[in-house]
């Protein structure tokens, strides 16, 4: 059953969103650029319905309280496609930095121009990358959230983590709040895999870390406070899902902190 939920929830997820595209391209050019965010929104919302529909995935967020008002960092885990658009619907108006090439992507390249997402080119120094960070700032100041994933790729489940300290650099830069999120999403939803698992995905939204550390002494409180909150989601995960089908990554994590407890 499995299989055949995940074939089924495959074919109509791309059949989808072919057709919200073909019916909301028009409008999404035509609204101003903040309005026409109801569109990737939507279709965040319709993925997340559809999930539930055919594979039994639901989906919890626990510490929406915790998010600020106006701008701030979302600084969420990255194990899978799920989290570029299940905290979608959650945030007012969102932002993010991305590789310049997907801006020149026929249809997608356009959206993303309309709502002034930045591309930066990842072999830029010092001038190009002093651009970026000023154009950031700017939209930031309208009151923006900045999307940004402190792994910077996608990690699978239980595996070692590997920041990267860019997001020190934009806390010091920006001086804005950096609110921390973790999930396991990247179980039911893995990364190169065409399965899809059915059961309950629980996300954490920690309470956001105010301006005014330390570079170094953020870098290491934020590595050491995901760290601790993805283990814990990790076993509740877990335990709140016990058909599910794990990766040979969260087994030996699993293993490991039953070992310490």
């Amino acid at each position: 059953m499995i299989v055949i939920r995940s074939i089924i929830f495959n074919v109509l997820f791309y059949m989808m969103f072919i057709a919200e595209m073909i019916i909301f391209t028009p409008i999404y050019f035509i609204l101003p650029r903040k309005k026409a965010y109801f569109v990737p929104k939507f279709w965040a919302r319709s993925n997340l319905w559809l999930m539930r529909v055919v594979l039994g995935t639901r989906v919890r967020i626990e510490g929406l309280e915790n998010l600020p008002k106006g701008a701030f960092i979302f600084a969420p885990k990255h194990q899978t496609f799920w989290d570029t658009f299940a905290f979608l619907p959650h945030i007012e108006d969102p932002l993010y930095i991305l590789k310049r090439e997907l801006l020149w992507i026929p249809v997608f390249g356009w959206y993303v121009a309309k709502q002034r997402m930045i591309g930066i080119d990842r072999s830029a120094r010092g001038k190009a990358m002093a651009e970026v960070m000023t154009r950031t700032l700017k939209e930031m100041k309208t009151g923006r959230q900045l999307i940004i994933y402190p792994e910077g790729t996608r990690r699978p489940p239980g595996a070692e983590p590997v920041y990267k300290y860019g997001i020190a650099r934009l806390y010091r830069d920006l001086q804005m709040p950096v609110v921390p999120v973790v999930h396991q999403a990247g179980i039911f939803w893995p990364r190169r895999k065409a399965l899809r698992q059915g059961g309950v995905i629980i996300a954490r939204i920690l309470p956001p870390i105010q301006p005014g550390m330390e570079e170094k002494e953020f870098f290491e409180h934020l590595v050491k406070t995901m760290e601790e909150a993805s283990d814990k989601c990790l076993l509740d995960t877990v335990d709140a899902n016990p058909h599910l089908i794990l990766p040979e990554t969260a087994k030996k994590r699993i293993a490991e902190l039953r070992a310490q407890s």
